[in-house]
């Protein structure tokens, strides 16, 4: 079985067991419309491939994981735990 036929089969699934009105979520990078976050802006001619599809049931929507994406939302490219620290005097520094 390709993913492709997984990936249909999930959503035939989910569509039998009444989620198919559900709106779909689309994780791939922020960068670009395509998948490929070098490809900036709007690039024409490509294709998002999806790699697997997540339902969730609870916030009501499904999620189309495309190309190469984490999912965990919102975090920066240099976390603030970094730089987070206590000084000399045993103080937290770093959170604001």
């Amino acid at each position: 079985m390709t993913a492709d036929t997984r990936i249909l089969d999930q959503l035939d699934e989910w569509q039998a067991q009444g989620y198919g009105d559900l709106p779909v979520c689309m994780a791939k990078t922020q960068y670009s419309f395509s998948t490929d976050p070098l490809w900036r802006g709007a690039p024409e001619g490509h294709v998002v491939p999806v790699r697997e599809v997540r339902l969730a049931a609870g916030a009501g929507f499904i999620v189309a994981i495309c190309g190469d994406v984490l999912t965990m939302p919102g975090l920066p490219r240099h976390p603030a735990a970094e730089r987070i620290c206590l000084n000399a005097d045993g103080e937290v520094e770093g959170l604001f």
